[in-house]
C-alpha cells in the first residue's frame, strides 16, 4: 500500500459520503498494511450545533472504532479539554507536533499521553486540519479575540521501538490532508443535517436535505396536533429582566421537548413562549399515536411541575403550562415567500387545536383534548372524561371537550 493507493482509496470513500467510522477504520487498516504499526487513531471535529461542541472517537487495531465521545460547549473549559494536546496547538496556531512517548520528551501535564505510554505507545504524532468554514468564537480555549474555524484533529500513536520513523512521519504527511479533505466531505452533511434538526426537526431537517425545498411543496398527513402555551408569560415579560426571561423559557421548554421527541413527535416550532408539535398517523394506528401523544403530555406537565419545585426551592419566577391535543388532517411541508420559507403544519386542525388550548384556562384545566381525539384514543378512552360542549373562538357549533379523569 503506497501513499498514492492510499490517497486515490481515500478520495474515493469521501466521494462516496461512506459513515465516518468506516472510513476511519479503513484508514487505519491501509496505514498497517503500508507497514506504520499505528495502534490508535484519535479523531475529532467540531460542530456547527447549538448544543454539542465538537464529537470525536479512537479507532484500534483490534476494536476498530470502539469509543465515542461528545462535548457539549459548557464543557469546552473541562480539565479533560485544557490538558489535551490539542488546546495548546488550538492555541498557538499549530499544525502539526510529534512527541516521544518513551521517555525522551517531558510529558508532564498532558494525562493522555501518560496514558499512551502506560499502555505500551512510544510515539504520538497530531494534526490540526482547518475545513476554512467560520463556526463559533473560541472564547478561553484560545485565549485570543477570534474566530474558530470548522476543522479536524486528528493523531496517531504507535508502539514501534523508538516511535516514529522519518519515513512514517512523511508518509503521514501526505495522506493525512486527504483523509481530512474525505472527512470533510463526509461530516459537512452531518453537520448541516444537525444544524438543521436543531432548527427544524429531524424530519424537516432530513425532508430539505433530501431536496424538498420548493414552496409549496406539501403533503396532506393524518397527525395528532399538540400545542402547548405558558400561562402568564406576558406579565412576566413586562416584569423580568430580558436574561432571566429567556432562562425560563429555555427551562421550560426543556421539559416540554423531550417527551415529544422520544415518542416519535415532531417538534415543528418555538412560538414565543407556546410550541406546536405533531404525532404522525402511519398505517391507521390512531389509537397508538394518541396513547403516544397523551403519554408525552402528562411527562410534560410532570417535569413542569418538578421544575417549578426547582425553581421556587432556587427563589425564581415560576408559571404553569396548557396543552391541548387534537387529530386531524394537516398539510405538512414548505410555505412562505420565495426568499423565505418555513417547514410546518397548517390547516383548521392546526388552528382548532390552538383554540383548544385558550380554554384551558378558563376551565380549570392543564391539558384538554377535543372530540375528535377521544374518539381515535380508543387505547386511552378510559382515561379520559367528558368536560362537557363547548364553542371554540371562530366555529360556529360547540364540540365536545374532554380532560383526564381524576
Amino acid at each position: 500500500m503506497t501513499s498514492t493507493d492510499l490517497a486515490v482509496w481515500l478520495a474515493q470513500a469521501g466521494l462516496r459520503n461512506i459513515p465516518l467510522e468506516e472510513l476511519v477504520n479503513g484508514f487505519g487498516r491501509r496505514l498497517n498494511e503500508a507497514g506504520l504499526r499505528i495502534e490508535r487513531l484519535f479523531v475529532g471535529t467540531n460542530t456547527l450545533h447549538p448544543m454539542i461542541r465538537a464529537r470525536s472517537l479512537i479507532w484500534d487495531p483490534g476494536e476498530g472504532v470502539g469509543r465515542h465521545f461528545e462535548f457539549v460547549h459548557s464543557e469546552i473549559d473541562s480539565t479533560e479539554i485544557r490538558s489535551s494536546p490539542f488546546a495548546v496547538m488550538l492555541r498557538d496556531g499549530i499544525t502539526e507536533q510529534l512527541r516521544r512517548l518513551d521517555g525522551a520528551d517531558d510529558l508532564a501535564g498532558v494525562p493522555v499521553f501518560e496514558e499512551l505510554r502506560a499502555a505500551g505507545l512510544t510515539g504520538w504524532i497530531g494534526w490540526v486540519q482547518s475545513f476554512g468554514e467560520l463556526a463559533l468564537q473560541v472564547g478561553s480555549l484560545t485565549e485570543v479575540d477570534h474566530s474558530e474555524r470548522l476543522g479536524l484533529i486528528v493523531s496517531a500513536s504507535t508502539d514501534r521501538r523508538d516511535g516514529f520513523r522519518d519515513g512514517d512521519v512523511a508518509f503521514l504527511r501526505e495522506v493525512v490532508p486527504i483523509f481530512a479533505l474525505a472527512v470533510k466531505a463526509i461530516s459537512l452533511r452531518g453537520i448541516g443535517h444537525g444544524l438543521l434538526a436543531a432548527y427544524l426537526g429531524n424530519d424537516p431537517a432530513s425532508r430539505v436535505l433530501s431536496g424538498t425545498v420548493l414552496r409549496g411543496e406539501v403533503q396532506s398527513v393524518e397527525a395528532v396536533v399538540l400545542f402547548t402555551d405558558l400561562r402568564g408569560f406576558t406579565a412576566l415579560a413586562d416584569t423580568m429582566p430580558g436574561r432571566e426571561l429567556i432562562a425560563l423559557l429555555d427551562d421550560y421548554f426543556n421539559c416540554m421537548v423531550q417527551p415529544v421527541v422520544t415518542r416519535d413527535g415532531e417538534v415543528l416550532k418555538f412560538m414565543g413562549d407556546g410550541m406546536l408539535a405533531a404525532f404522525a398517523v402511519v398505517l391507521d394506528d390512531r389509537a397508538e399515536v394518541c396513547a403516544a401523544a397523551l403519554s408525552a403530555a402528562e411527562e410534560v406537565l410532570a417535569r413542569v411541575e418538578a421544575l417549578n419545585i426547582e425553581r421556587r426551592n432556587a427563589g425564581q419566577r415560576v408559571t404553569s403550562l396548557d396543552i391541548s391535543l387534537h387529530i386531524g388532517r394537516v398539510l405538512y411541508g414548505n410555505v412562505g415567500s420565495d426568499t423565505r420559507l418555513d417547514f410546518t403544519v397548517i390547516g383548521p386542525a392546526v388552528n382548532e387545536a390552538s383554540r383548544i388550548e385558550a380554554l384551558c384556562e378558563p376551565l380549570g384545566q392543564a391539558l384538554l383534548m377535543s372530540q375528535a381525539f377521544a374518539e381515535a384514543a380508543t387505547a386511552s378512552r378510559d382515561r379520559l372524561v367528558s368536560l362537557g360542549r363547548h364553542r371554540l373562538r371562530g366555529v360556529r357549533e360547540e364540540t365536545e371537550l374532554f380532560g383526564l379523569a381524576g
